[in-house]
């Protein structure tokens, strides 16, 4: 499973059949090719509230400076279901002339060299995100551009506890532990490190957020194990993301009701300063600041630290990616393209800050993030500008992941299973789903 949550997206039956059929055409722009120079295209999204809002302003936004090019919107499910239209749709030659889907493992499932038109000819290629960029290439051919801002699995942290403490950023795991050391020993009711076993997918960021510190160590890591060649429990740099979580538990550095606690009562510990730093993805953080508007200041963020300061830098998750498929053609190609140029601009970031606040920077060059940013979303863009100040998450790079990560996670940060146990035991839960993909080695 993809570790990538996401909030519920509301209803979108007002507006689209949940069924692929259109959105209704209203300021959308949409309208039959009437042979008079125009063309319509569609645009295939998934149904979450978020999606539509990005593909509504962008639409809007693209057709008012091209008037010759309609877009209309369809969506498709989520999950295992949306995972099947899109192959579906492509198998038979019926897919829209843009659709977005995911990046990674799963973007190579849907044989982007038989299936897709190659980007790499545009000019705008060379704007985009290496590591973003990487995600959609195959054979050499980069054949997706981005929608939404890259998502970083780090720690945000209670700025006025931080500053209350005289304590800073850790960028090693010895001055986090010391860091967490001080707080616990200030008392006052906060909790040095939230952590909310409630829901299980929160316990994994001390392992999935230190793959950046793995590839920094050894950086033919994924590599190799995706041949079976390397494994969590025999990697020194691999095994630290268990110990990791093991040291906070033994420290009793938790909140005391870490086993039951969810994710909306870690972010109300963070926010109100019951807490002081969650190990979390950043995109969390929209919804906190919903229900907690001060979090937006008094928020912030900084990547797992890790044993080389100098080494110091951030897991990302990348955004998704918007395709074209080869049954594209002729003037429906042509203004194919032109969207996703215009997607792929300044002009088409700031066309998704209307639609919303971003969920981290933008894996476009010349893309800003507005100045109301929330600042846990600021202290992302420093690790995206600074050379190999960021790595792709493992799911990005590696097919491999089994489906127990979250449960075992959870045992060895409850001190249940040692942390070479819990390696050892994910390194065996991983074996099946390999198996299961036919890769070599395994």
């Amino acid at each position: 499973m993809r570790f990538r949550p996401r909030a519920s997206g509301l209803s979108l039956l007002a507006v689209c059949s949940l069924t692929l059929a259109a959105c209704s055409a209203g300021s959308l722009g949409s309208s039959s090719d009437s042979g008079n120079g125009s063309v319509e295209i569609t645009y295939l999204i998934g149904n979450q509230d978020q999606d539509m809002k990005e593909a509504q302003q962008l639409v809007k936004d693209f057709t008012a400076k091209n008037a010759g090019i309609s877009i209309k919107i369809e969506t498709r499910p989520a999950g295992t279901e949306g995972d099947n239209i899109v192959k579906t749709r492509l198998s038979t030659g019926d897919m829209p002339e843009v659709f977005n889907y995911n990046t990674g493992s799963l973007f190579q499932a849907i044989a982007p060299q038989k299936n897709l038109v190659s980007l790499s000819d545009q000019p705008y290629v060379g704007d985009l995100d290496d590591n973003f960029k990487n995600t959609v290439t195959a054979d050499g051919q980069v054949y997706g551009v981005p929608v939404g801002g890259f998502m970083g699995g780090a720690v945000l942290y209670n700025i006025p506890v931080y500053k209350k403490l005289g304590l800073t950023p850790p960028k090693t795991w010895a001055e986090f532990m010391a860091n967490s050391a001080k707080i616990k020993a200030a008392g006052g009711g906060v909790a040095p490190v939230i952590q909310t076993y409630g829901e299980t997918w929160t316990a994994q960021l001390f392992v999935l957020g230190d793959f950046h510190n793995v590839a920094a160590a050894e950086p033919d890591f994924a590599d190799k194990y995706t041949k079976n060649q390397a494994k969590y429990a025999t990697s020194p740099a691999a095994l630290k993301g268990f110990e990791h979580t093991e040291a906070v538990h033994d420290a009793g550095l938790q909140n005391k009701d870490f086993a039951s606690a969810k994710l909306p009562d870690g972010l109300k510990m963070l926010a109100t300063g019951t807490g002081a730093q969650y190990p979390i993805l950043s995109g969390v953080v929209a919804n906190m600041i919903a229900t907690y508007p001060d979090a937006a200041k008094n928020v912030g963020l900084f990547a797992l630290p890790g044993d080389d300061a100098n080494k110091n830098g951030l897991t990302v998750w990348t955004p998704g990616a918007n395709y074209i498929p080869k049954t594209a053609t002729g003037a429906k190609l042509d203004a194919a393209k032109k969207f996703l140029a215009f997607i792929a601009s300044p002009d088409g970031c700031k066309s998704q800050n209307t639609a919303g606040a971003p969920t981290g920077p933008y894996a476009v060059k010349g893309c800003t993030l507005p100045a109301d940013v929330p600042q846990a979303i600021k202290d992302m863009q420093p690790y995206l500008d600074k050379p190999d100040g960021s790595s792709l998450a493992l799911e990005f790079v590696s097919p491999v992941k089994g489906p127990s990560l979250s449960q075992i996670t959870v045992e060895v940060g409850s001190g249940i299973r040692k942390a070479k146990d819990g390696a050892a035991r994910y390194d065996e839960d991983v074996k099946k789903q390999a198996q299961q993909l036919g890769l070599a080695g395994w």
